[in-house]
């Protein structure tokens, strides 16, 4: 099990959120590794921010990502480097050939600055959630740059991005394992006729297109494969399950709810690749209560034999709402004081504690 930080987006109006700064876990990462590590969470995700890096086009200062890789170096934990979590420089179109040559430098960079600082197995999510992202900045418009009917354009772009930051990565670093992310669905109709009963499968069908365009799967003139993606990561929420086409959350327990075991059988089945849960998580009282069924989805996959590596609380953190600066209360730890301590939640720390000697013993099982 793992710790999750988020790193940056702009929302459509162009704001730049960074949660790394509004929760203070780039001056405090140190601390923040610790109590990761003395909980027995060995490994997280965490963000690298391009915004910061590359102070204009083709030149890098790692001084914002100093805190985070000297607490790295420190602790031991194992990170899972974010290179591009919405967060881009401001002077960049999203959809210019200029933004992948960019992106590929950044990576390159990034990529030599983390492997000689420290000298360890290398583990980078190049580009989170394609096809969210790609839904939600130009489809929807909820997340800048806020247009619409360029979702496909964003996602072929985000893909063309991903393929060519991986094989940039692994020119550098050829046993870094590299992993994409997106949402695991699954979408149900009410009504039984052929055609809604046809468009639902086909909406729930679409998670899939990212992963078949990164592995070379469907649209070949991407130029995706096999070589591009080690592991795939799963972000599943609680709102994951829906109908179509009002998008009626499906709550845990109803007659058409599918089990989280049985979506990543379907993974394994399609992919035949490890699998993260690379993000999950709920608000308020409910955290102990949906971190235990994931443990127990995860319990039954594994008896299914899907390879599953990990999961990542999302966030590990409390932080301000992105749309609305409101105190989530989904983390396992609140905002920090002056010294950068952190009141825990107990009750979801008690549940980690519980499921972790499972966790262990299939871990070494697997090794």
């Amino acid at each position: 099990m793992r710790g999750f930080e988020c790193s940056t987006h702009r929302d459509k109006s162009g704001r730049r959120l960074d949660l790394i700064a509004s929760t203070c876990h780039d001056r405090f990462a140190e601390k923040d590794y610790t109590r990761l590590m003395e909980l027995g969470l060995r490994g997280c995700r965490d963000g690298v921010r391009w915004h910061l890096i590359e102070v204009e086009p083709f030149k890098y200062d790692f001084s914002s990502l100093k805190n985070q890789v000297a607490a790295v170096r420190k602790t031991g934990i194992e990170v899972t480097w974010d290179y591009f979590h919405y967060g881009y420089p401001d002077d960049l179109d999203i959809f210019s050939p200029e933004f992948i040559e960019r992106f590929v430098a950044f990576s390159q960079a990034v990529t030599e600055h983390l492997t000689t600082e420290l000298r360890q197995p290398l583990y980078v999510c190049p580009v989170n959630e394609v096809s969210f992202f790609s839904w939600a900045a130009a489809h929807t418009a909820i997340f800048y740059p806020g247009v619409r009917r360029r979702g496909t354009e964003l996602k072929h772009q985000l893909v063309r991005a991903g393929i060519a930051s991986s094989r940039a990565i692994k020119s550098i670093v050829p046993d870094a394992t590299i992993m994409f992310t997106d949402p695991a669905i699954h979408v149900v109709s009410r009504d039984p006729t052929p055609s809604k009963l046809r468009a639902a499968e086909a909406y729930r069908i679409a998670q899939f297109e990212s992963f078949d365009m990164l592995l070379g799967r469907r649209e070949l003139d991407l130029g995706g494969g096999e070589d591009v993606m080690d592991v795939i990561g799963l972000n599943y929420y609680f709102h994951n399950q829906w109908h179509h086409t009002n998008r009626r959350k499906l709550p845990l327990g109803h007659p058409l709810y599918r089990p989280l075991s049985d979506i990543l059988d379907e993974y394994r089945y399609r992919y035949n690749k490890p699998l993260v849960l690379a993000e999950t998580g709920i608000e308020d009282d409910e955290r102990p209560e949906w971190f235990r069924y994931i443990c127990q989805e995860v319990h039954r996959a594994l008896s299914f034999g899907v390879d599953i590596r990990g999961i990542c609380l999302y966030p590990i953190c409390n932080h301000p709402g992105w749309a609305d600066d409101r105190h989530c209360h989904n983390g396992l730890w609140d905002y920090c004081d002056a010294d950068g301590s952190r009141e825990i939640y107990e009750p979801l720390a008690d549940e980690i504690r519980s499921q972790l000697p499972f966790f262990r013993l299939a871990a070494a099982q697997r090794a």
